[in-house]
């Protein structure tokens, strides 16, 4: 690789929604995946609102996505990170339910040994272990 990009990362569900809007693909990994649980956070989208706008948009984020990725799964390696990721939050006064599919995606991560890439990073804060790599969000430019 000519640059520092990761090989592998895996991608939160907020920068997979705006995955399209992330202004070059140097900031994310050469090989971008996602977690079996942000599909699981992308089926709960359209179904969460009676805007038939707001279904429509979501429902094409969740059909991208499973089309453009093979997710990895939440296995045992992803399970037992968990039980890390929760302790750790716990330990700096932070509910890991309130976070969960965050918490669960870090797990994932964690478990398979690749960065997360996320476009909020203060989302995993306090997370041991977690390689978090910051995405410059398309709405915040020039914001630090």
């Amino acid at each position: 690789m000519s640059d520092n990009r990761a090989w592998k990362g895996l991608l939160d569900t907020s920068t997979v929604i705006l995955l399209p809007r992330i202004a070059s693909p140097d900031f994310l990994p050469e090989v971008p995946q996602i977690s079996a649980i942000t599909l699981a956070e992308l089926s709960v989208g359209p179904l969460a609102t009676d805007d038939p706008q707001i279904q429509a948009a979501r429902l094409a984020h969740l059909q991208q996505a499973e089309a453009d990725f093979e997710p990895l799964p939440f296995d045992a390696a992803a399970a037992r990170a968990f039980g890390r990721v929760a302790a750790s939050l716990r330990q700096r006064g932070k509910k890991p339910a309130v976070r969960a599919y965050d918490a669960l995606i870090a797990a994932t991560a964690i478990g398979n040994g690749i960065p997360l890439y996320t476009c909020n990073p203060k989302d995993f804060e306090g997370i041991d272990n977690l390689n978090v790599v910051a995405v410059p969000h398309p709405d915040h430019r020039g914001i630090s």
